[in-house]
């Protein structure tokens, strides 16, 4: 490998480890947000309307690949789900828990796979989705419980938005000959449109409350995490066009190591053996996953449209 090729990879993953870092810590300041009286619904809905402002500022016609290709639109909610589930379940649930739900991606993408893009499953797939089962059964059971299900909102969120990002990953993969600038304006709609969506229907059933009138302290708040998470965005799009899948799903997953970190040195997350042993397998399986590069079985490809 060149210099050149070398400092380009290193960018490239730099770039990743950036936009790791703003969702492993994203959770403290949708935190203080709810400390305002901001709900994490309406905290979203701010972030990603600031974001696709700012880039139909730029790119006054992204709008129009929505149009051409139909399949773009979920898309946009399965992104739109993703953030609604991960940014509410930081905020309100145990943050290592969350994020070890959340990243369950081998179980979900060997699921999706197979209707999606004719990825039949291979013993190695189903080997590393038995592994993440068997790491979330660790991780639900309690002494509580009878048995390993989800015993919060938290939970329940966290697999929601775990099992959406999954499906966004396999919809970037199925979509990837679409415009890049539509792809992105799918995913920043989806979180604006699904976010507030969700907000309006809990003000109307009386679980979320309006956001306060705005003010300095919450505000800056809002803004900062605007910008850090449209930054991250555009951080991914470049180090993900440069490196391989393989590379980027296993630089991300220091996500859970900044979640991890962060959380438990400043109180809002609780290291059990249980978390730590169920968590192992899960981050096993997402580390098999990434450096995987074992073939799909031979199926048929599904319709495309």
């Amino acid at each position: 490998m060149s210099a050149g090729s070398r400092q380009g990879a290193l960018l490239a993953a730099a770039a990743l480890m950036v936009n790791a870092f703003v969702w492993g810590v994203s959770w403290w300041p949708f935190r203080q947000l709810e400390s305002h009286g901001v709900h994490p619904l309406w905290a979203t809905a701010i972030i990603y309307v600031v974001s696709l402002g700012c880039l139909l500022a730029v790119r006054p016609r992204a709008w129009r690949g929505l149009l051409q290709y139909p399949l773009l639109g979920l898309l946009m909610i399965a992104s739109g789900l993703t953030n609604v589930g991960f940014n509410w379940a930081v905020t309100v649930g145990d943050v290592v828990r969350v994020v070890l739900l959340f990243y369950l991606m081998p179980l979900w993408a060997v699921l999706l796979a197979w209707p999606l893009l004719g990825e039949k499953p291979t013993a190695t797939s189903l080997s590393r989705m038995l592994l993440a089962l068997a790491g979330v059964v660790i991780v639900l059971k309690t002494g509580d419980s009878a048995w390993p299900v989800p015993e919060s909102a938290a939970d329940w969120l966290a697999l929601m938005g775990g099992f959406s990002f999954a499906l966004t990953n396999i919809l970037l993969r199925k979509l990837r000959h679409t415009p890049a600038e539509s792809r992105v304006l799918a995913m920043f709609g989806g979180g604006a449109l699904m976010a507030t969506s969700a907000a309006g229907l809990g003000l109307a059933r009386g679980v979320v409350a309006l956001p306060p009138a705005p003010a300095l302290s919450w505000l800056v708040y809002a803004v900062a995490l605007s910008l850090a998470f449209l930054i991250g965005n555009l951080a991914l799009q470049y180090g993900a066009a440069r490196l391989s899948s393989h590379g980027t799903a296993l630089i991300m997953l220091s996500e859970v190591v900044f979640a991890s970190a962060s959380s438990v040195a400043l109180g809002a997350a609780e290291l059990t053996g249980r978390t730590l042993a169920g968590g192992g397998l899960i981050l096993l399986a997402a580390l098999w996953s990434a450096l995987a590069c074992d073939k799909p079985a031979p199926s048929v490809r599904p319709r495309t449209g």
